[in-house]
């Protein structure tokens, strides 16, 4: 009977386990994505990704002086947007990048 607890315990606990060991193979996959992905971008992309970066930085501001200004939310998001264009995505210049 103690053998057959045991042995109930041991599954229980191996099955436990397996959810933190499959987070952690999801994990370690994202690691090796971004490093695939860094060494995809060479020079010129990542001085490219950091113009493009100060640039929707500039323009965020420009929104956020325009609207201290009192200026209408509708008149600076139509600034944002033009500012912004070709530099992200999103009717409000998301940071995300467009790569």
């Amino acid at each position: 009977m103690k053998a057959k607890r045991m042995a109930g315990m041991m599954i229980m606990a191996a099955v436990l386990a397996m959810p933190a060991a499959a987070a952690d193979t999801r994990q370690q996959d994202k690691r090796q994505q971004d490093t695939r992905q860094d060494r995809a971008h060479g020079a010129n992309e990542i001085k490219k990704d950091i113009a493009n970066h100060r640039a929707m930085a500039d323009a965020h501001l420009n929104a956020a002086k325009c609207l201290e200004s009192g200026k209408s939310e509708k008149e600076c998001l139509a600034q944002l947007a033009k500012d912004c264009k070709g530099l992200a995505i999103g009717k409000y210049c998301g940071m995300k990048h467009t790569h």
